[in-house]
């Protein structure tokens, strides 16, 4: 998570994880269902989480990294998309700076979530912010914000976050890892890959709760499809950018509509 909204700031005796000021014993309590709520969210995707780590594992020891720099690598970078770019660069000995803007390049919508994530969490410290930022995945922030699309400061909010991280960085890292030391008795033709986002697919479907997320899928999705050729999957960024706006842009639409209705009725009845 980033910086770039401005921190907001809040009364001496304000708490943002403590909004209304509850009883030290209610807020725990709150903040442990909280937590508890997070990893029911994101339970039901760890398996696919798990099966992208395996294959990211098997893809590190087939570019011949050993298993010390694959189990580095898993653990420091803990981003499949960039590291699935990366390491056919690397076995063909690109220059540094090569990887680095490709990974970059395919990291771009995280650019995204930390503007997302940012007005949320504007009260925590740096080393905090750097933290949590590492352990954000596409499918905790999916979650995160259906259930707070909100950014006032609530009881419990933080606690979420940590129940829908913590669990999917947990299942990477196990998926990962057995990756790592299984990969070369893993046959390629098992189609793990495609199991992985097959899971994760028919998880996310029920998301779609209404006609503003709805369109926000669609254009996404054909966005995607459109730019499957385009270099370092830029055409991800540009899909989740236009189709989050195409989103915000069909529900203000729907908002005017409704009060222009609104308003039309009460004249009708005013007559």
């Amino acid at each position: 998570m980033s910086d770039v909204s401005s921190a907001q700031s809040y009364p001496a005796t304000f708490s943002p994880d403590n909004p209304d000021n509850l009883a030290p014993q209610e807020l725990e309590q709150i903040q442990q269902s909280a937590f508890r709520a997070g990893v029911k969210a994101c339970s039901p995707t760890l398996i696919g989480i798990a099966a992208w780590g395996l294959v990211v594992g098997i893809a590190m020891i087939k570019t011949h990294f050993t298993i010390v720099q694959a189990l580095g690598m898993t653990l420091f970078v803990f981003a499949g998309s960039a590291q699935l770019a990366a390491l056919p660069l690397i076995a063909l000995g690109a220059p540094l700076w090569v990887i680095f803007v490709t990974a970059l390049a395919v990291n771009l919508r995280f650019v995204i979530f930390s503007v997302m994530l940012a007005p949320h969490f504007s009260h925590l410290n740096f080393k905090q912010k750097a933290f949590w930022g590492y352990m954000t995945g596409d499918v905790s922030m999916a979650f995160f914000v259906a259930r707070y699309p909100s950014e006032e400061p609530q009881a419990g909010k933080f606690d979420f976050m940590k129940g829908l991280f913590i669990p999917n960085w947990i299942a990477w890292q196990i998926g990962s890892i057995s990756g790592i030391f299984l990969g070369s008795q893993i046959p390629e033709d098992w189609g793990v890959g495609f199991a992985g986002s097959l899971a994760i697919l028919c998880i996310l479907l029920p998301m779609v709760m209404n006609r503003a997320i709805l369109v926000g899928v669609l254009v996404a999705g054909g966005i995607a499809l459109a730019t499957l050729t385009w270099p370092y999957k830029l055409g991800m960024l540009l899909a989740v950018l236009v189709g989050m706006i195409s989103s915000m842009a069909w529900e203000e639409w729907q908002e005017r509509l409704n009060g222009n209705s609104a308003v039309t009725l009460q004249n009708k009845e005013k007559q």
